[in-house]
């Protein structure tokens, strides 16, 4: 099984670079810390704990040297996992804020991408509970840096203290230069959130799980195949839902939207992306076929359609589901 899951062609659509440091990455980072340490932190019971966690991690990726080792050690494992093209997100907002050098750690990522193996692009990531200059400030670097695979612009963080409306004109500015909308919604807040990203224009929605609330709106995803970024790990080990038993992937799926499985941060969620096909195999009663579709999926709805076309062979295609 786990050949068959390292064949599928995949993509992941949902990784976060600064959630993807190892407990041995970090340590050979900042040499002071002890693998122990690291995997002592990697642990809370919910939401708020786990961007805690996200915080202390990036306080150690201080520049472009750290942030090239940290994108070296997540290109590796992805070629473990028989990725064919990733869509990566960088937290520019946390280098904005801790007053880094931006420009120097995005040319180092980007220069780590040209020897992946496998196509990278970015998304840059807002932090919305962050002041609106700091999004702005992450909006128009996006936007400067479209020439070296910079495909979209997302808001990530504490969803209840940054509704999606609030950044309308932001949103309106970068899709006016020819960026993708990618919000996270519907993780920790519920369908409303997800309606909000919707009218910012998103192609995609990061998580969206509290869709399955609203049955009008599960409708309207499925009617116009606009995916979700699904990543159950994440979900339970920040206990936006209680429990693996109560996640909503199946009935997403099976009330016809299309999902995608990815990992998120791995490194604090212990998880990998073979892993979460296994899971949805083990767990979920997905079939290999269904396996396969979801696999497509992740292809399907990237958005770089002519490498798409490249990765898949025949090109885009209609969900069956």
């Amino acid at each position: 099984m786990t050949e068959f899951l390292h064949s599928l062609p995949k993509a992941e659509l949902h990784l976060h670079l600064e959630g993807a440091v190892w407990p041995e990455t970090l340590c050979e980072i900042e040499p002071a810390l002890t693998p122990q340490e690291v995997s002592a932190r990697y642990r809370y019971s919910d939401f708020l704990g786990f961007l805690k966690c996200y915080a202390w991690v990036t306080s150690f990726l201080r520049g472009p040297a750290e942030y090239r080792i940290a994108a070296r050690r997540l290109f590796a494992y992805l070629r473990t996992q028989g990725v064919r093209h990733l869509e990566l997100n960088l937290s520019v907002g946390v280098m904005i804020w801790r007053q880094q050098n931006v420009n120097g750690i995005l040319d180092a990522v980007f220069e780590e991408s040209m020897a992946a193996g496998f196509p990278v692009y970015f998304i840059f990531d807002a932090v919305r509970q962050f002041s609106m200059e700091e999004t702005w400030r992450v909006a128009r670097l996006a936007v400067a840096r479209r020439r070296q695979n910079v495909i979209g612009f997302g808001i990530g963080g504490d969803e209840g203290r940054g509704p999606a409306g609030l950044f309308r004109e932001v949103f309106a500015y970068t899709t006016k230069h020819g960026l993708h909308a990618l919000p996270h919604a519907g993780e920790s807040q519920g369908p409303e959130s997800v309606w909000a990203a919707l009218e910012l224009g998103a192609r995609r929605i990061g998580h969206g799980i509290r869709s399955i609330d609203d049955p009008v709106l599960v409708r309207h995803l499925a009617n116009h195949k606009i995916p979700l970024e699904i990543c159950v790990s994440s979900n339970v080990a920040t206990g936006v839902v209680p429990s693996l038993e109560e996640h909503p992937l199946r009935k997403l799926y099976d009330r016809g939207i299309p999902i995608t499985l990815n990992t998120d941060d791995p490194a604090m969620f212990h998880c990998t992306l073979l892993g979460e096909y296994q899971l949805a195999l083990d767990s979920f009663g997905f079939t290999q076929d269904e396996i396969a579709h979801i696999a497509q999926n992740s292809l399907r709805y990237s958005l770089v359609s002519s490498r798409e076309e490249e990765i898949l062979g025949d090109g885009p295609r209609e969900s069956s589901q």
